[in-house]
């Protein structure tokens, strides 16, 4: 198999639509083959990010020239992927223009899935689509889990990479303390904490050389209000962190996976300390209701396998996964 593809054969197209909130736009990306001419909900995706970095630092930089998105695209789907509010290119509160401290946490898992279902509907509309399938990690892996729940007639199939679920331990994103309205993520020094979740053996070589660099500035690029303010640094929202504390640490599921009535394939890197082997298996064992479960366990990857040198082995199992056309036995 081989770890290029033809970019000549893939189109892209932004949109910007209306959330349920007013002054609030969400920004969708698009990614399609240029050959496309019908569309169906099998080979729809929309896909959500997590609780720090937008759909187009984790899904869209073309590292190894292309990305997640490019790959989906290639493979012959239709791939829409979203900012939720004050992520990314969609727009911000204006409460994220003060000083952190000046509010409390902003964005919760609420708004998430409002925005997520926001950008479903465009979806099904410009498309004319009665169902697509989704895709997410981490906090964003919530996002749909919860939207599915809520609206299992509107979703073929779920795939999510890292999902988050009950911890007796703390969870690292929860770096502790008060919680302001957003935090200032390093983004140009976050590599030594990413290469310090792998062992020290393969911290050379799990990110291949120049991606990091690329990444975080383009990640950065989707922020601009840090380059004249807080060069270096990206806002994130804190509401999915304080979540975290009132939700998955509590002891108390956000929503319940014994309710998605969907297939499920669950991804996880060997390396997640985010989302640790233990609680990917007790999340994956709650799917009681999913006509066809499925563990996919990437080795050799961190929380961050979507962008390291073995991402291509989480970018087939995800198109094979959508591409399979599920007959119950």
């Amino acid at each position: 198999m081989t770890n290029s593809i033809d970019m000549n054969a893939v189109v892209a197209s932004e949109h910007r639509i209306p959330s349920d909130t007013a002054g609030i736009e969400l920004y969708v990306r698009n990614k399609r083959p240029s050959s496309m001419e019908r569309f169906s909900p099998e080979t729809t995706i929309v896909m959500v990010h997590g609780a720090t970095y937008s759909s187009g630092s984790l899904y869209d930089v073309a590292l190894g020239g292309f990305s997640f998105m490019d790959y989906l695209a290639s493979q012959g789907f239709d791939v829409f992927a979203v900012d939720v509010r004050g992520y990314g290119k969609s727009s911000r509160p204006e409460a994220m223009e003060r000083e952190p401290k000046l509010s409390p946490p902003l964005i919760d898992t609420d708004i998430g899935v409002r925005d997520f279902s926001s950008a479903v509907d465009f979806v099904l509309a410009h498309r004319r689509l009665s169902k697509v399938n989704i895709f997410a990690m981490s906090w964003g892996g919530t996002v749909i889990g919860a939207y599915t729940v809520k609206n299992p007639d509107k979703v073929v199939k779920l795939s999510v990479l890292a999902p988050q679920w009950l911890s007796e331990t703390p969870i690292p994103l929860d770096m502790g303390g008060d919680l302001a309205a957003y935090r200032l993520v390093p983004v140009m020094n976050t590599l030594p904490r990413w290469l310090g979740t792998a062992p020290e053996h393969a911290r050379d070589t799990i990110i291949p050389k120049g991606w990091f660099e690329q990444w975080a500035a383009a990640t950065l690029a989707d922020d601009p209000w840090s380059e004249s303010r807080e060069p270096g640094k990206l806002r994130a929202t804190n509401g999915p962190i304080q979540d975290i504390r009132d939700y998955w640490r509590a002891g108390k599921p956000y929503y319940n996976p014994s309710d998605i009535t969907v297939p499920v394939l669950l991804l996880h890197g060997e390396w997640d300390v985010d989302v640790p082997i233990d609680l990917a298996l007790a999340y994956f064992l709650e799917l009681t209701s999913s006509p066809s479960r499925v563990w996919i366990e990437i080795g050799e990857a961190t929380h961050m396998a979507l962008l390291e040198k073995n991402r291509m082995r989480a970018f087939r199992a995800i198109s094979e996964f959508f591409q399979d056309v599920y007959a119950p036995e």
